[in-house]
This record gives C-alpha cells, sequence and structure tokens, in this order.
C-alpha cells in the first residue's frame, strides 16, 4: 500500500518550504524537490486552499508556510492533497463509518479491522510534526 504520489510530492514540497525561512517561487521549489513545475503549481494550490502554505504574487512573491513546522503535521498534507486515510473503500472519511450502500456493516467482518487500522494510521498521521524532521536533520549535522 502507498500513499498516492501527489500526497509523497506535497510532503516533499512542505519539508522544503520548512527548511527554507525565506520565501521560494514555484520553480525553486520544483528543483529542490524534484516534482515537475506544472505538477508543483498544482500541489501548491491546493496546499494554499487548505491554509497550510501562503502565496506572494509580484517580483517578491513566492511560497512560504503558512504556520510553524511544529504545528504542521504528516496528516495535515494528505487531508489537504486527498483527504482523511482510510485502508479501505468500505470505510468512509467521516468517523470511519461504513460506506456501503445498506449502511449495516454488522455483517461484514472486514469493515471494523480496517476501520481500526485506519484510525491507527491516522493517529500516528497526526502525531508527526515538520519540526520533528528539522530537529533530526539539525542533530544529525
Amino acid at each position: 500500500m502507498h500513499i498516492t504520489l501527489e500526497s509523497d510530492y506535497a510532503v516533499r514540497i512542505i519539508y522544503c518550504l520548512a527548511q527554507n525561512p525565506l520565501r521560494m517561487d514555484a520553480k525553486k521549489i520544483s528543483d529542490e524537490t524534484g516534482v515537475t513545475l506544472r505538477f508543483s503549481l498544482k500541489i501548491l494550490r491546493k496546499l494554499v486552499s487548505g491554509g497550510l502554505v501562503q502565496s506572494y504574487k509580484g517580483t517578491k512573491g513566492g511560497y512560504e508556510l503558512a504556520k510553524p513546522p511544529k504545528d504542521i503535521s504528516l496528516a495535515d498534507v494528505i487531508q489537504t492533497v486527498e483527504g482523511k486515510f482510510a485502508l479501505s473503500r468500505c470505510v468512509s472519511e467521516e468517523e470511519y463509518q461504513c460506506s456501503r450502500g445498506s449502511g449495516n456493516c454488522a455483517d461484514c467482518r472486514f469493515h471494523q479491522v480496517y476501520a481500526d487500522i485506519s484510525q491507527m494510521v491516522q493517529q500516528r498521521l497526526e502525531q508527526v510534526r515538520f519540526s520533528d524532521f528539522l530537529e533530526e536533520e539539525k542533530a544529525n549535522k
């Protein structure tokens, strides 16, 4: 199982911005993350719309984090790009309720296991902050 490529790239973009305290233009973000400029711009629009990134127009324009790295989790980034994590389609995004047509999952042997795993992954993603990566990078230098 993998997160989508778009989420993976969004995480890279947020990390790139967390590492750089100065405003960055989209081309530089694209170059530093290895994400094509076109895809970077698409992801940056979502991140701006989700309130994680601030955008500025003009000659001194560019992008920067809208919040400190300690206030941005992996869950924030992934949810901004694709919604709340769910292991299976049978588990909806709303509090991991059954999303089957009948709404009655009492007979489904897999739903509760999928819901429990989805909730564990979501909680772990919420715990990991971008400041953790920056502190780890600083400690390894």
